[in-house]
């Protein structure tokens, strides 16, 4: 078994904010290896599969990211791929501190 990197990482959410980058079959297997049981979902499998079969020459690495995400998606911690915009807009003050 050999590790095989992505094109492009997967950004998975990890608890309070966090985000964690899958760029490798390494990343990805060390990931699933660490994810709590009781949160796993049938796709969990697939995936774990998907990535021992790329790590053995099976199937691509792409195919395993492919795998990586249907499980994330369906577990809930794929990344969002837009960030929410934040921005400070200067508002106008009337007496009393609120806004006129």
């Amino acid at each position: 078994m050999h590790d095989r990197t992505f094109f492009t990482p997967v950004a998975l959410s990890v608890g309070a904010g966090h985000k964690r980058m899958i760029a490798s079959l390494f990343d990805m297997h060390d990931f699933l290896t660490e994810f709590p049981p009781s949160r796993r979902r049938l796709s969990y499998g697939a995936a774990v599969k998907a990535c021992e079969a790329a790590r053995s020459g099976g199937i691509s690495a792409e195919a395993a990211r492919d795998a990586l995400i249907t499980f994330a998606v369906t577990a809930g911690v794929l990344w969002p791929s837009e960030q929410p915009i934040a921005s400070v807009k200067p508002v106008a003050r009337g007496q009393g501190g609120f806004a006129a």
